[in-house]
């Protein structure tokens, strides 16, 4: 029986290496190229998103500044037109007492008068421009106010909805964290690594036992949140793939293992495909020096990154 049992899995190892093509990995390559493209535009789109909400606040502390010069402007033409009035009252009783003299300083007085009209005249047009101006400074700073608190609490809800996730992820994997498994936030983002020595034999991209029920309770928790972009990554140590068959190198072996992993867990039907990508980076991402067994250990697993969408951050900075 147990030879049996030994054929059947040998027979069926070389049927899946016989399945995996050349152009196969070629396209999944590919799909990882341009899927690392996206991730770097949404990553573009968050700094600019955050370089906008700076933006906006210096815009908002300098329209403040602008409004409280510009109150100092009004309060003085205020005085001044206070003092022009005084002036003019002063001037009036003057006219009154020379309406008696000669019709010369009459004439003068009432020149005096016609100017001080015009000047009075003119400073209350300049006040209600200046007027007119703060109250649109004002709703210009109400607007950019709302602004920023929009972007602000997309944000927030955003890290805030990560940040729950996280705490999910680290309740529903807890039994595997013994076993090579982590979970940790980043830059708003959440990455699950799980060591090989949790997911596959040497040299295998077969998922044992152990390993399926980790990603089935990942799997889980992914299932709850369709709006998370989901790349899962298959990263090796520096020592060169030595098996036979269709895979060639640790690019080959990483991209692989990543893909057994991605149909693990499209075997729940409540996930999306659409948010799924397996890409493999070989050895060229260690967390760990490959100079020890310990290292290398650490370097060979399976990272599952975990980003926000941000089509509401882009379409509010493209309004």
């Amino acid at each position: 029986m147990k030879t049996l049992k030994y054929a059947f899995i040998g027979f069926l190892t070389l049927n899946l290496m016989g399945c995996v093509s050349q152009k196969r990995f070629l396209e999944l390559e590919e799909d990882y190229n341009s899927l690392q493209r996206v991730n770097q535009q949404l990553e573009r789109k968050l700094e600019e998103a955050n370089a906008e909400r700076v933006k906006i606040e210096d815009d908002l502390a300098y329209a403040r500044d602008r409004i409280e010069i510009l109150k100092t402007q009004r309060d003085e033409l205020l005085a001044d037109l206070d003092r022009t009035k005084n002036t003019l009252d002063n001037l009036q009783q003057s006219y009154n007492a020379l309406e008696q003299n000669s019709s010369q300083a009459l004439a003068e007085n009432s020149k005096q008068n016609r100017e001080l009209l015009q000047t009075l005249e003119d400073k209350e047009k300049a006040l209600a421009k200046e007027q007119t101006r703060l109250e649109q400074l004002q709703k210009d700073l109400e607007a950019r106010s709302r602004r920023v608190a929009e972007l602000e609490g997309l944000i927030a809800e955003k890290e805030q909805k990560m940040q729950t996730l996280k705490d999910n992820l680290s309740r529903a994997l807890t039994n595997f964290e013994g076993q090579g498994l982590s979970v940790e936030m980043r830059d708003g983002k959440v990455y699950v690594s799980m060591e090989n020595k949790l997911l596959f034999d040497s040299g295998s991209w077969n998922v044992g036992k152990e390993g399926q029920k980790a990603v089935n309770e990942l799997g889980k928790v992914l299932a709850q949140n369709p709006d998370i972009a989901v790349l899962i990554e298959g990263h090796t140590d520096n020592v060169p793939y030595g098996g036979n068959g269709p895979l060639n190198d640790n690019w080959d072996l990483s991209t692989k293992r990543a893909t057994e992993v991605l149909k693990l867990l499209l075997k729940n039907n409540n996930i999306n495909p659409q948010n799924l990508t397996a890409a493999g980076k070989g050895e060229f991402a260690p967390v760990a020096s490959n100079t020890s067994s310990a290292g290398k250990s650490k370097n060979r697993r399976i990272e599952v990154v975990l980003t926000p969408k941000l089509d509401e951050i882009s379409r509010l900075l493209s309004e």
